[in-house]
């Protein structure tokens, strides 16, 4: 006989009506590949508005409910899907759902980044387990191999593109040739933007994620403060097109790195990469992370990190996992398997950068800027000053510098005094990393 598990799922927008498509369709085949014959039946759905989610075929009334403690106060319910989003009202369900002793499954990388230490303890004390496979890179399962495929190795470092909103973006300013605005606009019209982009421009939504996986490769929880982002807003044009000049593509990167001495680097900046890497090819909304083990070496992570089933179809993973772990009597929840662990300050990172510089041109600009930098301990491998064809003769010019290997905060020091020295500089320089990968 099939065992039925019944679920209380929370937000019935893109991603949840996936899953109840999901579960709708492919039920008898999960139940095949496992050979466990089960059932996983919806019973209560939290919405805001009934009407509209009344609309779609899989939906009754009597699922329905707009009070969230019904999920947690019907004791038919065994697990609880989060799929609300934010950190409020998700934050409430999930911690309620944890105390009364109801696995619960979230695609929500903002709860699990700012709220995981809490939660996590919460999910220990009460051997009720909560995963979150869906909340990083949608379609990628990057956290199932993190935790089962790569457990016996050390890993060096993970590289990765995973915000789709600013990969599109950064890919229509470089092939189209137009500008942030344009792209962020195209970007919303496609569905691939919100209506408010800010956190996934800002390099939020990508740390978040990076911050989950930082966590469950080096066991310890991180506070979001320590961690150093940048977004892409202040990327243009210009950047893109010098970047293929130079031989490279210009990507929004999520570094996450353990030293020699055991710390953890974590960023999330826009950067350049060799067009010969692997990560120069992704494209589009895809998502993609490179990861490098002691025993393994490179692993290549590639696919769809965001969307409907791609996002969906992780949730009914963990479902399945859920399952499985049941089934055995053990807890599987993520427990940190650190106590504590030191974050590199981005200032003492280091790497070699693209510096561009908007500056008056003048005869001798370029020797006032190099000997400035030349103060400061900067060495440079290489200078390069366009000419923009279509007006020769303009006041202002672009002067972009390629700075050798040094620390992150060492060169901040060295263009705030190169601003303050050589006045032909006439705005703040943009600074984007070169990494090595």
């Amino acid at each position: 006989m099939s065992k039925v598990i019944n679920i209380g799922l929370a937000g019935f927008g893109t991603v949840g009506s996936g899953v109840a498509e999901i579960l709708a369709e492919q039920q008898s085949m999960i139940s095949a590949k496992i050979q466990q014959p089960f059932e996983l039946n919806i019973v209560k759905i939290l919405v805001r508005d009934t009407a509209k989610a009344l609309q779609h075929p899989l939906v009754n009334e009597s699922q329905l409910t707009t009070n969230w403690e019904d999920l947690i106060h019907d004791d038919s319910i065994d697990w609880v899907i989060e799929l609300i989003g934010g950190t409020t009202h998700a934050y409430t369900l999930v911690k309620a759902a944890l105390e009364a002793k109801k696995p619960v499954i979230t695609g929500n990388k903002a709860l699990i980044s700012e709220y995981g230490a809490e939660l996590f303890a919460l999910s220990k004390a009460n051997q009720t387990p909560i995963y979150f496979e869906a909340a990083v890179a949608g379609g990628i399962p990057i956290i199932t191999n993190l935790r089962q495929t790569l457990s016996c190795n050390e890993i060096k470092s993970i590289t990765g593109i995973i915000n789709g909103t600013c990969n599109y973006i950064l890919e229509q300013m470089s092939v189209a040739k137009i500008s942030y605005d344009q792209a962020l606009k195209q970007a919303q019209e496609l569905g691939y933007a919100e209506a408010d982009p800010t956190l996934d421009v800002n390099g939020w939504d990508a740390t978040h994620k990076a911050l989950i996986i930082s966590c469950l490769t080096y066991g310890f929880y991180v506070d979001p403060k320590l961690i150093h982002v940048e977004g892409i807003d202040t990327i243009q044009a210009t950047d893109l097109v010098l970047a293929e000049t130079l031989g490279y593509s210009l990507k929004l990167i999520s570094k996450i790195k353990k030293q020699d001495n055991g710390a953890i680097e974590i960023r999330t900046q826009p950067s350049l990469i060799p067009k010969s890497s692997i990560l120069s090819s992704v494209n589009g909304v895809f998502n993609a992370l490179l990861v490098d083990g002691n025993y393994l070496g490179d692993s290549f992570f590639y696919g769809q990190g965001a969307g409907k089933f791609p996002t969906a179809s992780s949730v009914v993973t963990d479902l399945i996992t859920c399952y499985q772990d049941q089934a055995t009597g053990e807890f599987r929840g993520f427990l940190p398997f650190v106590e504590s662990g030191e974050v590199v300050a981005a200032e003492l990172t280091k790497s070699s950068y693209y510096v561009r510089l908007n500056v008056i041109d003048q005869a001798g600009v370029m020797a006032k800027v190099t000997q400035s930098l030349a103060n400061s301990d900067i060495s440079l491998s290489g200078t390069h000053s366009p000419i923009d064809p279509s007006n020769p003769d303009a006041e202002f010019t672009t002067m972009v510098l390629l700075v050798h290997t040094c620390e992150y905060g060492k060169l901040k020091s060295a263009l705030n005094t190169l601003q303050t020295e050589v006045k032909e500089v006439t705005q703040a320089p943009v600074v984007l990393r070169i990494e090595d990968v």
